[in-house]
C-alpha cells in the first residue's frame, strides 16, 4: 500500500483531533436551542387565561374572545367570521360585528389582513343581501382604506373594488363618489389620492356617460395633473378603464389629450404608463388618430428609448408585437422597414458588448444594464410570432431567419426558453416553409439547459407533426426524413434528462416520445428507442418515469410493422419483466399489462399477456399479488364468451386459489373485494350486444388496425420477393412509407386477414397490387388525433377496464361497419402473429420458497421455476 498524500493525512489528522470538540459544540448548540422552547411553555396562569368555557355557543365564544381574549384569539375569531355568517347571520351582525369594529380600531397588521379577507369572503359567498352588506360592512372598509401600513391599505382597497362591482348606483354615489371629491384634493395625503385614482377607474363602468362627464372626468383631469409623479402615473394607468367607460367620442376629446401630455412628462414612470396605455387603447382610436397622433408618439418613444431609462426599452420590446399589429394598416413601406430594423436591433441588444470577462470584475451598473438587455431580448423572443405576421411568412427566410437563428443561439437561458415556447407558433405560421427551421429545432433539442428542453417538449408532438406533413409541395430533401440529426438529438435529449435530477422533465419527454411512430419509421424506433425504454423500465428509480417509459414502449409496439420485432418485444416483456427476479420488475410488468389493455385490442392481450399476468397470483411478494388483484377486473373485461371460456376458467381457478391459500390479511381483504367486483361484472359475448355495442365496435377497430399492419407487412414482403430484392432493401427505399400510423381504415379493406399459411395461391396479381396500393395510401394517412386519443384512453376507461382505441376513427364510421364483419377470436382463424402457437418465449416462471411479505427490503427474490401451462386452442 502507498502512504496517503501529506495533504490527505493532515486532513485526516485534523478531523480526528477536532471530532470530539465538534460533537461538544453541537451538543452546546442543541442546549441553546432547547432553552427558548422551555421558556415558551405556558404557565398554569397563562393556560387559565386562554381557556374558554366549553358550554358557550359559537356566537357567545366569539363575543367573549373579542372582548377579553388575546390578539391571536381575536384574529382567529375574525378569520372565522364567514363561518359565523353562514351559521347565524342575524346574530353575527347584531352581536359579533360591533365588537369587530371596536377591535379593528386598535388592531395590528395580522388582524387587519384577516378582517379584509373575511369581509371579501362574506361578499363572495353572498351570506347576506347586498343592501345589508353595504349597511354593515362598507363603512368599516372605507374607514381603514388609509391605514398607515401599505399592505393593509391595499388589502382593504382590493375588498372595496370587489364591493363596488356589486353595489347599486345610488349607494355608490352617496357612499363612495361624493366623499371621493374631497379625498382626491391636493390637500389630502398622497396615499389618499392614489386610492382615489384606483376607485375612479373602477367607478367609470358603473355610471352613465353624462354622470362620468360631469362628476368623474373633472377629478380624472385633476389627478392627471397632480404634483406627485406617483399619482400621475397611477391615474394614467386607470385611463384605459375610463376610456372603455366613456366611449369613443369622450376618449378622443378628453382621454387622448391627457395621454399625449402625460407621454411628455418629466417622470419616466409616467411616460412609461402613458405609452402602455396608448398601446392598450389602439383598438379604440380610429385611423386618423393612429396615423396623426399615436404613430408619431410611438416613433418618438422608439428613437428616445436607447437614450432613456432601460425600463421604457423593456416595455417597448414587450408591446412591440401588439404595436406593429395595431398600426399595420397605416405604415408606409419606409416606416414598415424602420420598425422591422428596430426589432432586429433589439433582438441583439447587449450581445455586442460580450467580452468574456469575469462577472466579479464588471461594475454593478453594467451588470444591471445587462440584465435589462436580457429582458429586452426575451421580450423580442416572445413577440417573434407577431413579427412573422408583420413581415408575412413568405418573407421569413429573407427578413427574419437570421434573427430567429440569433435568438435560438442566444447566450442567455431565459431568451432561449422563450423562443422554445414560441417554436410551435412559429412552425404553424411558416406552414409549408417549416423546413427552414429544422436546424433550429435540433439546436434547441441539444441545448445544454434542461429548462430550454422542458419548454420545447410541451408541443414537441405538434412540431414534429407539422414538420412531417407540411410543405407537401416542397422537394423531398426538405422533409423531416432528410434530417439526419433528428434521431441523435432526440436520444441525446432523453439521456440528458435522465442524467439530471429533474425527473418531471424526463417523464414528460418520455410521454411526448409516444408521437414518434407518426414521424419516423418503425425500424428507427425499434433500433434507437425501444431498447432504451426497456432500460429505463428496469433501471430507473423514479416510478412515474418508469410508467411513462412503459406506456411509450406499448405505443411503439402497437405501431411496429414487423412481426419478428413485435414477437421479440413481447418475449422481452414477459421474460425480463413478468418473469424477472426483481419484484419491482414484476410490478412494472403489471403496469405494462394495464397499458396493453388500454392501447391494444382485447384479442392481442388475451393471446400474449393473459396467462403471464394471472400467473403472478402465485408471486411470493404480497405487493405483486395486491397489484394483480387491482388489475383483475380489467383482465376479465378482455374476455369474450364462449370463445374465451377456458381463459375465464383459468382466471376463476387463480382467484379461488388466492381465496383458499392467501395468508396475508391485507391481500386477502383485497381479494375478497375483487371477487365481489368480478361477480358483478357482465361478460361480453362474441356476438354484438346492445349494452356493449359501441365498445365492441371500438375494440373491433383496434383489431382491424393490428391485422391490417400484418397484412401490409406480408404484401410488402411478397412485392419485394417478386422484384428479386430482399425485403430489407425495400424498406430503406420506401423511406417514410411506414412513418404514418393508421387512423381511418378504408371500408373496402376486409376484416378477416388470412395468415401466411392460409394464403390462397390462386390470388391474382391484380388483387395483390391493389392491396399494396392501399398499403401505401394507408401509410400516408395523417396521424392527427391519434396521440391525443391515446392520452385520453385512461380517463375514458370503464370500471371493467375497457379503453377506447387509439384511433382517429369517428363514431359514424365505426357504426357503418356491419355485424357480419366482426372478427371473433378463434385460434384457428388468427394469423400467425396472433396465434397461440407463435414462436414466443416460454411462459414458465420459477417459484420461490422464501416467506411471503408485503414488500421486500431488496428488489430481488429467488427465481421461481414452476412451469406455466400452455394456452389451449379455442373451442
Amino acid at each position: 500500500m502507498h502512504p496517503p498524500p501529506p495533504a490527505a493525512a493532515a486532513a485526516a489528522m485534523d478531523f480526528s483531533q477536532n471530532s470530539l470538540f465538534g460533537y461538544m459544540e453541537d451538543l452546546q448548540e442543541l442546549t441553546i436551542i432547547e432553552r427558548p422552547v422551555r421558556r415558551s411553555l405556558k404557565t398554569p396562569e397563562e393556560i387559565e387565561r386562554l381557556t374558554v368555557d366549553e358550554d358557550l355557543s359559537d356566537i357567545e365564544r366569539a363575543v367573549y374572545l373579542l372582548s377579553a381574549g388575546q390578539d391571536i384569539q381575536g384574529t382567529s375569531v375574525i378569520a372565522n367570521l364567514p363561518y359565523l355568517m353562514r351559521q347565524n347571520p342575524s346574530e353575527t351582525l347584531r352581536r359579533v360585528l360591533p365588537k369587530v369594529r371596536e377591535v379593528l380600531r386598535v388592531a395590528g397588521v395580522e388582524m387587519q389582513l384577516a378582517a379584509a379577507a373575511s369581509f371579501l369572503t362574506i361578499l363572495q359567498e353572498e351570506s347576506v343581501s347586498i343592501h345589508a352588506y353595504a349597511h354593515s360592512f362598507l363603512q368599516v372598509i372605507l374607514l381603514h382604506l388609509e391605514h398607515r401600513d401599505v399592505g393593509v391599505s391595499n388589502a382593504w382597497l382590493e375588498t372595496l373594488l370587489s364591493v363596488i362591482e356589486a353595489l347599486p348606483k345610488e349607494t355608490l354615489r352617496h357612499e363612495i363618489l361624493n366623499p371621493l371629491v374631497s379625498k382626491a384634493q391636493l390637500s389630502q395625503t398622497v396615499q389618499s389620492r392614489l386610492v382615489s385614482c384606483k376607485i375612479l377607474g373602477k367607478l367609470t363602468n358603473k355610471f352613465d356617460a353624462l354622470t362620468i362627464k360631469r362628476e368623474i372626468l373633472p377629478l380624472v383631469k385633476s389627478l392627471c395633473q397632480d404634483v406627485e409623479y406617483e399619482v400621475r402615473s397611477c391615474m394614467c394607468r386607470q385611463l384605459e378603464n375610463i376610456a372603455q367607460g366613456v366611449g369613443t367620442e369622450l376618449t378622443k376629446s378628453v382621454v387622448l389629450p391627457e395621454l399625449i401630455e402625460l407621454s411628455r412628462d418629466e417622470g419616466s414612470s409616467v411616460r412609461l404608463a402613458a405609452f402602455e396605455t396608448l398601446v392598450n387603447l389602439l383598438d379604440i382610436f380610429d385611423t386618423d388618430d393612429r396615423s396623426q397622433t399615436v404613430l408619431p408618439l410611438v416613433k418618438s418613444f422608439c428613437e428616445k428609448s436607447f437614450k432613456a431609462d432601460e425600463s421604457i426599452l423593456i416595455s417597448l420590446s414587450f408591446h412591440l408585437g401588439k404595436l406593429c399589429h395595431g398600426l399595420y394598416g397605416i405604415f408606409t413601406p419606409e416606416q414598415h422597414l424602420r420598425f422591422l430594423e428596430f426589432y432586429k436591433k433589439l433582438c441583439t441588444l447587449g450581445l455586442q458588448q460580450e467580452n468574456g470577462h469575469n462577472e466579479n470584475q464588471i461594475p454593478p451598473q453594467i451588470l444591471e444594464q445587462e440584465k435589462k438587455y436580457i429582458s429586452v431580448r426575451k421580450n423580442c423572443a416572445y413577440n417573434f410570432p407577431a413579427m412573422i405576421v408583420f413581415v408575412d411568412p413568405k418573407n421569413f427566410h429573407v427578413e427574419l431567419y437570421s434573427t430567429f437563428f440569433c435568438l435560438c443561439h442566444d447566450p442567455e437561458v431565459p431568451v432561449r426558453c422563450t423562443i422554445a415556447i414560441c417554436f410551435y407558433e412559429v412552425s404553424k405560421l411558416l406552414n409549408s416553409g417549416v423546413y427552414l427551421i429544422h436546424k433550429e429545432l435540433i439546436t434547441l433539442l441539444q441545448d445544454e439547459s434542461l429548462e430550454v428542453l422542458d419548454a420545447l417538449i410541451d408541443h414537441l408532438p405538434e412540431i414534429l407533426e407539422l414538420m412531417s406533413t407540411s410543405g407537401e409541395s416542397s422537394v423531398q430533401e426538405n422533409k423531416l426524413s432528410a434530417l439526419p440529426d433528428l434521431i441523435p438529438a432526440l436520444t441525446a435529449a432523453e439521456q440528458r434528462a435522465a442524467a439530471s435530477l429533474k425527473w418531471r422533465t424526463h417523464e414528460k419527454l418520455l410521454h411526448k416520445y409516444a408521437c414518434l411512430p407518426n414521424v419516423i419509421s418503425s425500424d428507427q424506433i425499434y433500433y434507437r428507442f425501444l431498447q432504451r425504454m426497456f432500460t429505463i423500465m428496469m433501471t430507473n428509480n423514479v416510478l412515474p418515469v418508469q410508467k411513462a417509459a412503459s406506456r411509450t414502449l406499448c405505443i411503439f409496439l402497437r405501431y411496429n410493422r414487423k412481426q419478428e420485432q413485435r414477437l421479440e418485444v413481447i418475449q422481452k416483456l414477459i421474460e425480463q419483466l413478468g418473469q424477472g427476479k426483481s419484484y419491482w420488475n414484476r410490478l412494472r410488468f403489471l403496469d405494462t399489462c394495464e397499458f396493453i389493455i388500454e392501447i391494444f385490442s382485447k384479442s392481442f392481450f388475451c393471446n400474449y399477456f393473459f396467462l403471464p399476468a394471472i400467473e403472478l397470483t402465485h408471486d411470493p411478494v404480497a405487493n405483486v399479488r395486491m397489484k394483480l388483484c387491482c388489475l383483475l377486473p380489467k383482465v376479465k373485461a378482455t374476455l369474450k364468451v364462449p370463445a374465451d371460456k377456458h381463459l375465464l376458467q383459468q382466471l376463476e381457478m387463480c382467484v379461488r386459489k388466492l381465496l383458499c391459500q392467501e395468508k396475508d390479511k391485507d391481500v386477502l381483504a383485497l381479494v375478497k373485494r375483487t371477487v365481489l367486483e368480478l361477480d358483478r361484472m357482465e361478460m361480453s359475448m362474441d356476438a354484438f350486444q346492445k349494452k356493449f355495442y359501441e365498445k365492441d365496435l371500438l375494440d373491433q377497430e383496434k383489431e382491424r388496425e393490428e391485422l391490417f399492419l400484418l397484412e401490409m407487412e406480408q404484401l410488402e414482403k411478397e412485392k419485394a420477393q417478386n422484384d428479386g430484392r430482399p425485403a430489407s432493401d425495400k424498406v430503406f427505399e420506401k423511406k417514410r412509407r411506414d412513418t404514418k400510423t393508421p387512423t381511418n381504415l378504408p371500408k373496402s379493406i376486409p376484416v378477416s386477414v388470412p395468415g401466411p399459411s392460409s394464403a390462397n395461391p390462386s390470388t391474382s396479381k391484380e388483387i395483390k397490387k391493389s392491396k399494396l396500393i392501399r398499403s401505401q395510401s394507408f401509410n400516408n394517412q395523417a396521424f392527427h388525433a391519434k396521440y391525443g386519443n391515446l392520452d385520453k384512453c385512461t380517463s375514458k376507461s370503464s370500471a371493467a377496464g375497457y379503453a377506447p382505441p387509439a384511433s382517429g376513427l369517428t363514431k359514424s364510421s365505426v357504426l357503418s361497419l356491419t355485424d357480419d364483419s366482426f372478427r371473433t377470436r378463434n385460434a384457428s382463424s388468427l394469423p400467425a402473429a396472433f396465434s397461440p402457437n407463435s414462436a414466443l418465449p416460454s411462459t414458465s416462471r420459477g417459484t420461490s420458497n422464501s416467506a411471503e411479505s408485503k414488500s421486500s427490503g431488496s428488489k430481488d427474490t429467488q427465481p421461481r421455476k414452476a412451469a406455466l401451462k400452455s394456452r389451449k386452442s379455442n373451442p
